[in-house]
């Protein structure tokens, strides 16, 4: 007997995860084999009270880290209408579309997500190891801190990153942030659809141990009004041509091509990130766009190994905390295509010219 932990997102603006759980009498675990579950729609803002019912469609199984006896898995969900067609809810199923639509192959767009966020005590809801009131010391020496003044909740961090490599989830690393309580794990490198669906269920993992703990987890991308840094998921991006062909001329192209699309982008890249992208504690305003080599005040960072070698990688780092990957790798994965086909016609152009 298996117990099984089905998670969906809900319809709410900046999405909740949701879960409920079934015990499952099969010899093996196929994501092809796994029952499809009815949930009321009403009590998560996806449907109305008098025609309530949508249904939990598993699209991928992880296994549960908890479990040490290896009997549960996680089982993320897509949302879907009765009549089988996906739920307006449903931005996995949109992403999936616009991927073969467009022809993007699996290997071609990498992605790797740096998911900040705030360790939050449910008995005072302040981050831990703030006062009831007043403020901790300034921000100076929290980030990749050591020592018992500038860190709190550590082995709830290195619990988090064991059970996501037990998981099977694609985690690179974890450091404390500039805040107190603030932390950061990555994501990836993955393409598009695995960094998304990672993504959430290592957030899922993180609420689940925190809960435990009397805890709550923040991706508000300003949690703490004044003069301390909000929280962002940083998108590290690369196509095959940049990681393979480019130079940096390609790549502050690049860069100038996905600007155009700005105003495109930022709707799909977090709710409130007008709080946090100020120009202040490394953000460029949200009314602004730019570019440059080790810049952290920029929308997109090129990192310094991309410009001494060329090709590589970028950062955008205008997405906040609170972003659903799915929708954000959707916009930025058609924008970087749009980049390509410009650029390349750019160059054809030039190569045609007479002279």
């Amino acid at each position: 007997m298996y117990k099984l932990d089905y998670v969906w997102l809900d319809g709410y603006e900046v999405k909740n995860m949701r879960m409920k759980s079934r015990y499952y009498n099969n010899y093996e675990i196929n994501i092809k084999n796994l029952p499809s579950w009815g949930f009321d729609g009403s009590s998560t803002k996806q449907a109305e009270g008098d025609n309530s019912d949508c249904i939990l469609k598993p699209v991928k199984v992880y296994k549960n880290p908890v479990d040490e006896l290896g009997m549960s898995y996680i089982i993320l969900c897509e949302v879907m209408n009765p009549d089988d067609t996906p739920h307006e809810s449903n931005t996995r199923s949109k992403l999936v579309h616009m991927l073969e639509q467009q022809n993007i192959d699996k290997n071609d767009l990498l992605f790797g997500i740096e998911q900040e966020y705030v360790i939050f005590d449910a008995a005072t809801n302040r981050p831990c190891g703030w006062p009831i009131d007043g403020f901790p010391s300034p921000q100076g020496r929290y980030y990749c801190g050591v020592g018992g003044d500038v860190v709190r909740q550590r082995t709830l961090i290195d619990t988090h990153g064991e059970m996501c490599v037990r998981a099977g989830i694609s985690i690179e690393g974890t450091n404390a942030e500039v805040m107190l309580s603030q932390w950061e794990y990555q994501i990836g490198i993955c393409n598009a659809i695995d960094v998304c669906d990672d993504l959430w269920i290592a957030r899922f993992i993180l609420e689940r141990l925190a809960e435990e703990q009397g805890l709550y987890i923040k991706l508000d991308p300003k949690p703490i009004e004044g003069d301390w840094n909000g929280s962002g998921a940083h998108i590290n991006f690369s196509s095959e041509f940049m990681r393979t062909n480019a130079n940096i001329e390609d790549m502050n192209m690049i860069c100038q091509i996905i600007g155009n699309y700005k105003d495109e982008m930022l709707p799909f890249y977090g709710k409130y990130n007008n709080q946090r992208l100020t120009g202040l504690h490394e953000t460029a305003h949200i009314n602004d766009y730019s570019w440059g080599v080790s810049d952290r005040s920029a929308s997109i960072r090129i990192p310094m190994t991309t410009a001494n070698n060329g090709s590589g990688h970028l950062e955008d780092r205008r997405p906040a905390a609170n972003i659903d990957p799915y929708e954000a790798i959707c916009v930025l994965a058609k924008t970087i295509k749009i980049a390509e086909e410009t650029l390349n016609k750019k160059v054809l152009d030039e190569s045609n010219l007479v002279i």
